[in-house]
C-alpha cells in the first residue's frame, strides 16, 4: 500500500460546499418547474378551484350529482363573490346563477350525473365566481 493512500478520493471542503449548492440548487429549480406545470386552474388565487370543490360535494355528496341538485351549489360560493355553475352530461346542461363576466375565473371538476334511475353517466361541474 502507498503512502498516499490515505488522502485518496477526498475532496477539499470548499468545492463539496460548492457542488452541494449546487445541487440544492438544481433540486429546487426542478421542483419549481414541476409543480407549476401541474398546478390545476391558473386563478385569482384559487378562489374558483376551491368553489368548484365544495360546489362537487355539495351537489354529490355520495359521488353521484343530479341535475335536481344543482341549486345546492349556491353555498360553494365564498363570501362576497357571485357563483355560475353548469352542470353537463349526455348532451344536456343546466344552468344556474346569473351570467358571469367572459374575465371570471372558473374552474371545472369531473362528476358523475345520474340522469334517470339506474343511468349514471360521466359529466362536468363547472363553476364560475367573481366578486
Amino acid at each position: 500500500m502507498s503512502r498516499s493512500s490515505g488522502r485518496r478520493a477526498q475532496v477539499e471542503p470548499v468545492a463539496a460546499l460548492v457542488a452541494l449548492v449546487a445541487l440544492s440548487l438544481a433540486v429546487s429549480l426542478y421542483a419549481g418547474v414541476a409543480v407549476e406545470s401541474v398546478a390545476p386552474d391558473a386563478d385569482d388565487g384559487g378562489t374558483a378551484a376551491t368553489a368548484a370543490d365544495r360546489a362537487v360535494a355539495l351537489v354529490a355528496p355520495a359521488g353521484v350529482a343530479t341535475p335536481a341538485d344543482l341549486p345546492a351549489v349556491t353555498d360553494a360560493a365564498p363570501a362576497g363573490y357571485r357563483l355560475n355553475a353548469t352542470l353537463s352530461a349526455g348532451g344536456e346542461r343546466w344552468h344556474l346563477g346569473p351570467a358571469a363576466p367572459s374575465t371570471a375565473p372558473h374552474a371545472t371538476r369531473p362528476v358523475s350525473v345520474r340522469l334517470s334511475p339506474g343511468r349514471v353517466v360521466p359529466g362536468t361541474l363547472s363553476v364560475v365566481v367573481w366578486p
